[in-house]
């Protein structure tokens, strides 16, 4: 399921990052690799605000749809 689908304070484990070539080294540049664990801190009009290696990261729908838990 997308990311944006994450209950808040639910650790959960990247499976996939979808998109473009640009995209996917765009977020993985953030830290969203598969295998990863991602944690949703709030969700904000499907806007998210994710804690990812050791740092809080606010994303669009559009790039949270991209990346699948």
């Amino acid at each position: 399921m997308p990311l944006t689908m994450a209950r808040e304070g639910e650790t959960n484990v990247i499976r996939r990052v979808g998109g473009r070539e640009e995209t996917r080294r765009f977020l993985e540049g953030l830290g969203f690799v598969a295998g990863g664990s991602v944690t949703v801190v709030s969700t904000m009009g499907g806007n998210v605000i994710v804690n990812v290696k050791e740092a809080r990261v606010a994303i669009g729908k559009d790039m949270a749809c991209k990346i699948l838990i």
